[in-house]
């Protein structure tokens, strides 16, 4: 699970701060204020670390197939204005009750333009902690290309070549790791875990991709949902199918919160005759219908519904948008299967979003006690004249917020006491 995030001169952001990331984590704000570019940096490391060139030091994208987003150039991601012309990405993570030689640790890069144009790395550093023991490992870039060795504390490097160069951003070249000696084999397990951990995100965009009336499937378990959810419904197909002591577990969760969300009564796989094709229909008031004949709600919900029983324990969601064309009452159930779930499951959950039924429906857990200020944690997003701000907003144990941004959400008891001094009005103009 994520702990901490901070950038620093990435896009809009001069400096985020330490962002503290909770199992639920809800980042809300004004259009274009920079909320999903907090998402998009993890994301950026992440199809760095996945990159088939082991060389590249920041995929920057452009790879349709494989990429999450394209960034553009080095000029696209620094801030304008930025002065020195870097721009850092820093994280911590923690896998609690993991069997691991290291299940924490720190990751912190700084980033610049070499003389080429493409990025460089120019300070790279990996923190962890092994039996209360400290150890951090910092590569830094000097004249020509050359990096130097550093190893905790130590003031002298342990040498300086082209060939320490970092690789995918979290790893040294097999050289450096050799030179390194007894420390280099930490280090390798250090950058290890650091890759599973960004390797373990699983992202769903906003885009959500319409189903199809039918499907054939393969007898196999997809590896992924994809960022538009369009491997969905042959998560839902092998929970269904699959003969295995999980069968249809998946299928009947998704089930049981459509339920909750009134969109659905039950979900069902059906095969098509005697052929190879299934369908997925859904009940509804005692009408059964194609996935593809019922409201666009259902389907856009379904992929959120099925990450979060498809994401393995301890891992990490990163929702956009997840609320799109749901109702008011659909809406606010999602919060609720983000506590459920980030409880039972161990799963983390970054939500951009712009529902004020999810926001709120997580003010009233928090009021009931089904979760607490320390395992959620909600940040609003604005635009200033600097770049982008982030303000934590302070609950209460009672889910009362104390610093809400003015008319973020509109002013309801104004908009009410509004109408109410008009409807007197009228009525008073109707008696005369």
């Amino acid at each position: 699970m994520l702990k901490h995030l901070q950038l620093k001169n990435f896009k809009a952001w001069s400096d985020t701060g330490d962002v503290a990331l909770k199992p639920v984590t809800m980042l809300l704000g004004t259009n274009s204020s920079g909320k999903s570019t907090l998402i998009q940096s993890l994301l950026l490391l992440k199809q760095t670390v996945q990159s088939p060139d082991r060389t590249i030091q920041l995929n920057l994208g452009g790879d349709e197939l494989n990429d999450f987003f394209n960034f553009g150039e080095f000029e696209n991601v620094l801030k304008q204005g930025a002065s020195p012309r870097h721009f850092e990405i820093q994280f911590s993570y923690e896998r609690p009750g993991k069997e691991e030689r290291i299940n924490s640790g720190q990751f912190r890069a700084v980033y610049g333009q070499a003389g080429s144009g493409a990025v460089a790395i120019q300070s790279m550093q990996l923190t962890t902690s092994v039996k209360d023991q400290d150890f951090s490992y910092r590569a830094e870039r000097r004249d020509k290309g050359a990096y130097s060795l550093f190893v905790n504390q130590e003031s002298q490097s342990r040498g300086a070549k082209r060939d320490f160069a970092p690789e995918r951003s979290i790893a040294l070249s097999a050289h450096a790791i050799q030179t390194l000696g007894t420390d280099g084999a930490l280090m390798e397990d250090l950058s290890l875990a650091v890759r599973r951990e960004l390797e373990g995100l699983i992202y769903l965009g906003p885009l959500r991709r319409k189903p199809e009336r039918d499907y054939v499937w393969n007898k196999s378990k997809p590896g992924e949902i994809g960022i538009d959810g369009h491997k969905a419904i042959d998560v839902l197909l092998a929970s269904a199918l699959l003969r295995s002591d999980e069968r249809n577990l998946t299928l009947d969760s998704v089930s049981g919160w459509l339920k909750k969300m009134k969109v659905a009564d039950k979900l069902e796989v059906r095969q098509i005759g005697r052929s190879s094709r299934y369908e997925v229909v859904v009940h509804k008031d005692g009408v059964v219908a194609n996935l593809r004949d019922v409201g666009i709600g259902v389907s856009q919900v379904l992929p959120v519904l099925t990450v979060a029983f498809f994401a393995p324990e301890g891992s990490t969601v990163l929702l956009e948008e997840p609320e799109i064309h749901l109702h008011p009452l659909a809406q606010s159930m999602l919060a609720e299967l983000f506590v459920d779930v980030s409880k039972k499951r161990k799963v983390q959950f970054i939500v951009e979003t712009h529902s004020e039924h999810l926001f709120r429906r997580l003010q009233t857990l928090v009021a009931k006690e089904t979760t607490t200020t320390e395992k959620c944690a909600m940040y609003f997003v604005e635009k200033g004249r600097q770049g982008a701000k982030l303000r934590e907003l302070i609950l209460d144990s009672y889910g009362r917020l104390t610093n809400w941004p003015d008319n973020f959400f509109g002013d309801t008891l104004g908009e009410t006491r509004e109408q109410a001094k008009l409807m007197f009005e009228r009525k008073k103009r109707e008696t005369k």
